[in-house]
């Protein structure tokens, strides 16, 4: 008679099923810690410390971190469209452009042609998908490479960014535009003393202790569905140190922050995205053809998944949240200038590799990307709190890049991939 065979772990880099065990009980929960997914993590934790230490604690001060969060919110969002882009199996190559001329598009709405400030958004959201629909149908119905057909975005809304903007910086920009890019949200509760921290925004602290709770409560409910599941799960003592470890995280950030000038708007407008976009890839039927696009092409269109709808809406979304970022970086310069986002697109693109994502596609997670935006945010804060070069912090920068793809490659060997042997 022959034996059943196990289902294998899913692309997305989940665990795979455990086998019950000699008497067919509820297989006990085990250490499966995955190399991919936590080493990100730890070596986010590990780029703090170190320049926490060099920088003689100037890393963790509360006005720091609130500028490692404004100054590269933009890169952030770029990051979750290249993620779920990257997934799918393709590349853009265009975003830095889509950046600067989305950005030129609200400014000369709002300022040259005094148009409300939401209506102007509104247009330029639309410029941006748009945009986004252009290159998806080019990648998705035409059969161009994406690499191709982003590349000649590049250049294409590059130049059209030149023509709009007349070669020249326009601005400024409405005030609610600029304080959704650099302004705080305001004292609802007033302050609360910390002891020898001083006094903290009480509202920044509570919406700190409500993300804790919200993480353990998912957490311990994934932990019991894959239970359910027959699934492999860490050890109790282990899962209870990554809840900690993480909700110590959430804490410190939010108290820095609650002890600057409150929470960012725009980090408020993250945390959106993230929650919205990570229960997308992980709790709705596009988000898993967007995986089972990226995993195996032919044997999703076998399965009845529309490859090229998914493919067409990925970039048409990417074309969204680049206007996003081209509307936040605008309002944090305070003007749309003609070199706006330039090199946007090679630090999404890091974020996403080093999060995570897999160089043949079919795996990554949107926090995997903010977590490889975030390393990247703190290698370029931390080499400029020391002085560094800037030759230098773009060779550290590279090395980190090189490394997390070599890093995917030998994980996939020891695994045995078929297509790494």
């Amino acid at each position: 008679m022959s034996s059943p065979i196990a289902p294998a772990a899913g692309r997305d880099g989940g665990p795979a099923p455990a086998t019950a065990g000699p008497r067919g009980g509820t297989p006990r929960p085990r250490l499966s810690i995955n190399l991919r997914q936590s080493g990100i993590y730890v070596a986010l934790a590990l780029i703090v410390v170190l320049f926490s230490v060099l920088t003689e604690g100037a890393m963790l001060q509360p006005q720091n971190i609130s500028n490692i969060i404004v100054q590269n919110s933009y890169i952030l969002i770029l990051a979750i469209g290249m993620i779920l882009i990257i997934i799918s199996g393709h590349i853009d190559l265009s975003v830095g452009s889509v950046v600067g001329v989305t950005g030129a598009i609200a400014a000369v709405l709002m300022v040259n042609h005094d148009v409300p400030w939401p209506l102007a958004l509104l247009v330029t959201l639309v410029a941006g998908a748009l945009i986004g629909a252009w290159q998806g149908y080019w990648t998705a119905y035409f059969g161009i490479p994406s690499f191709i057909v982003t590349l000649a975005g590049m250049l294409l809304f590059r130049a059209l960014t030149l023509t709009v903007l007349g070669n020249q910086g326009i601005g400024p920009f409405p005030d609610e535009v600029r304080t959704l890019s650099n302004g705080f949200t305001a004292g609802y509760l007033g302050n609360v003393g910390l002891g020898p921290l001083g006094g903290a925004d009480l509202f920044s602290l509570l919406v700190g202790v409500a993300l804790c709770a919200a993480l353990a409560v998912t957490q311990w409910r994934t932990r019991k569905a894959r239970l359910g599941y027959s699934q492999t799960v860490d050890p109790m003592p282990v899962f209870l140190l990554r809840i900690g470890a993480a909700a110590l995280l959430i804490m410190v950030v939010t108290v820095q922050l609650a002890r600057f000038h409150n929470l960012p708007w725009v980090l408020v407008l993250l945390a959106a995205l993230v929650l919205g976009y990570s229960l997308l890839t992980g709790r709705t039927v596009f988000g898993r053809h967007v995986y089972a696009v990226g995993g195996n092409l032919q044997a999703a269109v076998l399965s009845g998944v529309k490859a090229k709808s998914v493919v067409f809406w990925l970039f048409v979304n990417m074309g969204v949240l680049a206007s996003i970022a081209g509307i936040v970086f605008a309002g944090r310069l305070n003007q749309a200038g003609p070199t706006a986002g330039n090199s946007f697109e090679l630090d999404a693109i890091a974020a996403a590799f080093i999060g995570g994502a897999a160089v043949q596609g079919g795996v990554g997670k949107v926090v995997g990307a903010i977590t490889g935006g975030l390393i990247m945010a703190v290698i370029n804060n931390g080499m400029s709190l020391i002085g560094a070069p800037s030759e230098r912090v773009m060779l550290v920068k590279g090395l980190v890049l090189l490394a997390a793809v070599a890093f995917d490659i030998w994980t996939k060997r020891r695994s045995g991939s078929p297509l790494l042997r």
